[in-house]
């Protein structure tokens, strides 16, 4: 079954509690933080203490996507604040063995660790990382901002990876985030895709019903 992970980006802060507890009766097996700084993209969201506050109200696992310029910094952090996985940029780091030594170090936490790239970087800069990361993202909009257009090219990329993947006889699990809706979900379900990061299609309409549809 497809893992629906929520983006609290997009949820209603005003009507926050009853969003929550519907969150809570849903199918959502996870709950997906967009962590930004303002500088590795424009846009500047939550930190651990508002997650240490999703942990205690929400039953989801904690999904936590950074898009910082310093992902090594933060970390340990997430994880001390409940985050169930914590997938980086493969872009932010400049130097490839910083990319290694952080996943070495999740996974002696005993965490599960995703890396991730944006649309226009080369789908070819997984490929080493395959068989060190639980998780790799692929962005199907530019990361920064809510409620973007699906950009369809993301399809060939997911069944390239699910390709690589099965051929290394990997586990990974393939994510995808960014204007997921029904009809996209399914687009890259079938391409081979296990979690589906949605925001503005499940906070915006009935959550239990527009989870449901992407399982």
């Amino acid at each position: 079954m497809t893992i629906v992970a929520p983006s609290v980006l997009s949820l209603d802060y005003s009507h926050m509690e009853k969003q929550i507890q519907q969150l809570n009766e849903s199918e959502a097996e996870w709950l997906h933080f967009d962590v930004m700084d303002g500088h590795f993209v424009p846009n500047l969201t939550f930190g651990t203490d508002i997650m240490k506050g999703f942990a205690k109200s929400s039953r989801q696992k904690l999904d936590v996507h950074v898009m910082i310029e310093d992902p090594v910094a933060f970390m340990d952090s997430f994880y001390e604040a409940g985050a169930y996985n914590y997938t980086f940029h493969e872009e932010a780091l400049m130097h490839k063995e910083e990319i290694a030594k952080l996943a070495a170090h999740a996974h002696e936490l005993g965490k599960s660790v995703g890396l991730s790239i944006k649309p226009g970087t080369p789908l070819e800069y997984l490929k080493p990382w395959i068989g060190k990361f639980d998780l790799f993202l692929l962005m199907s909009v530019e990361p920064g901002f809510g409620g973007q257009k699906f950009q369809p090219a993301v399809l060939d990329r997911i069944r390239t990876l699910r390709k690589w993947l099965m051929e290394e006889g990997s586990t990974a699990l393939i994510e995808v985030d960014g204007g997921i809706n029904a009809e996209t979900g399914k687009q890259c379900v079938e391409a081979g895709a296990d979690v589906l990061v949605a925001g503005s299609y499940v906070f915006k309409n009935d959550i239990r019903k527009a989870v449901h549809s992407l399982v």
